[in-house]
């Protein structure tokens, strides 16, 4: 089975957004919340400026499954970390676990009451029956049970975003980097967020969540 996992190739990217917008308009992201964003450093600096695209990476050993307090992530056969909003508190443990910022919570009242949290699905859905609507309001398009691949990724204009098996991605990735030396560049051959994420290359997948104990899974 393949294991699913996403890689942003920050020579490039160009800042253009498309990966937001195909992920908020094809999942109907409500406003004020941002599942991908685009985050620009060294801004201005020639040379040195970076623009990278960050979401959720699902991780290998996700802190957001280990701090929540309701247990409502689980991990798909695929790798994809999940959760149930019916589960849910919003008490955002996982925002302030999560190297990546990936949680989002929409804020209400004057008081700024959270909402139930929201992440990247990798465009896999929820518990939820597949491709039902309660899956899509609450989740968004299932496209990997479409046999497609996350629309952020295939909306990328340069191919920067990619996502997909982790080890096609991964030797996609080291020949661009193996044909940009060949011509006299040498970028850094590091993967923003790999190894955060996935741990080194030589790691061994992580074990999806048993059936049985997915929070709230239905048929």
């Amino acid at each position: 089975m393949a294991r699913m996992k996403f890689i942003c190739d920050t020579e490039r990217c160009i800042e253009c957004n498309g990966c937001v917008t195909a992920c908020k308009n094809d999942n109907e992201v409500p406003w004020g919340v941002n599942r991908r964003r685009v985050v620009t450093v060294n801004d201005g600096i020639i040379g040195k400026e970076k623009s990278i695209s960050v979401a959720c990476m699902h991780c290998s050993d996700a802190p957001c499954m280990a701090v929540c307090p309701v247990d409502c992530f689980y991990r798909t056969d695929e790798g994809v970390v999940l959760h149930d909003k019916d589960i849910c508190i919003g008490c955002g443990y996982c925002s302030l676990a999560c190297p990546f910022g990936a949680p989002q919570f929409l804020s209400s009242g004057a008081f700024g009451v959270r909402s139930k949290m929201d992440k990247c699905t990798f465009c896999s859905g929820g518990p939820e029956a597949n491709g039902s609507v309660a899956e899509f309001q609450k989740y968004g398009r299932n496209r990997l049970a479409e046999g497609k691949l996350p629309l952020c990724a295939e909306m990328c204009s340069t191919k920067a975003l990619i996502g997909g098996d982790g080890e096609v991605i991964s030797a996609i990735y080291a020949k661009r980097v193996s044909v940009r030396e060949s011509n006299g560049r040498y970028p850094s051959n590091d993967i923003f967020g790999w190894t955060t994420a996935y741990g080194p290359m030589d790691s061994l997948a992580p074990k999806p969540t048993p059936a049985a104990k997915i929070p709230g899974a239905k048929s």
